[in-house]
């Protein structure tokens, strides 16, 4: 009886142990970064810090970067899909003609420090007023099914769809006037996958799922700042969030759209005239 409950638990004990074996990625994974943890590196960062009413230069000029964790060179995204991510979101900038210039910048220049004085020598950097700051928060989970029954054999392993995969992504993009410190809006973006695996494929799976899932999330996200994009135009104007001002030669878009209307109206009154002759 002992013999037999002896070998039970070497069974139980080498099923779930036949994942770890091939992989160190089984169980729960979380790679993170944080918002906060960068902007207010200690309690003391978070009671001197006083925002004001933005005083915000038109055409605005933007940098979009990725909010660096902690563990970057270990488990953050790779510096190459970060730039292809921010790209997605730049676009959603630059259709509003209060956005000037906007300026895609390697989170490395955010590693090197921490809070408002790492995004004010930035802003220098690059000449920018702005900066959207994209966090984000991925768990990984991969679980063996009823199928890991089937790992008895190394061919088993190969090819027995015995690990269910699932991966969990939020991202969000905070957008803050760097002189005043203060958030102008925000906009978030989710995704969720899911894929059955071997416990061979978990690895690689894994890793192309963890790109995928970032791509879905911006995605979501640049819907979403696009909305926002929008509405914080009407609320500078109703709600006096902010304070505006022109640069020399800017216009807000208006000239060009009345000179559009003259030439549509010649060329209507011209079509029309030949029409009548």
């Amino acid at each position: 009886m002992k013999s037999k409950m002896c070998v039970c638990l070497l069974v139980v004990f080498f099923l779930s142990a036949c994942s770890a074996i091939v992989s160190q990625n089984t169980g729960k994974q979380t790679q993170s970064s944080s918002l906060m943890d960068f902007l207010y590196p200690d309690e003391k960062s978070r009671a001197e810090h006083q925002p004001e009413i933005p005083i915000l230069k038109l055409p605005v000029k933007v940098g979009i970067a990725f909010v660096p964790s902690k563990n970057w060179g270990a488990d953050g995204i790779h510096s190459k899909d970060q730039i292809e991510l921010l790209e997605k979101v730049k676009q959603a900038f630059l259709q509003y003609d209060y956005i000037g210039h906007i300026e895609v910048i390697p989170s490395t220049y955010l590693k090197q420090g921490q809070g408002f004085d790492t995004l004010e020598q930035i802003s220098r950097l690059y000449d920018v007023d702005v900066m959207a700051l994209v966090s984000y928060d991925q768990v990984t989970q991969s679980i063996e099914n009823n199928a890991a029954l089937l790992y008895w054999t190394i061919v088993g392993m190969y090819v027995i769809p015995g690990n269910e995969n699932a991966i969990q992504t939020f991202v969000d993009t905070a957008v803050f006037d760097i002189k005043s410190k203060k958030m102008l809006f925000r906009a978030p973006g989710v995704s969720k996958l899911e894929k059955r695996t071997t416990a061979i494929g978990i690895d690689d799976t894994l890793a192309e799922k963890s790109l995928e899932g970032f791509g879905i999330a911006v995605d979501d996200m640049t819907t979403n700042l696009d909305a926002e994009l929008a509405r914080f135009k009407t609320r500078v104007k109703e709600d006096k969030v902010a304070t505006v001002e022109h640069r020399e030669g800017y216009s807000g878009g208006g000239s060009m759209g009345f000179y559009w209307v003259l030439l549509m109206s010649i060329a209507w009154l011209r079509r029309a005239r030949k029409m009548n002759s």
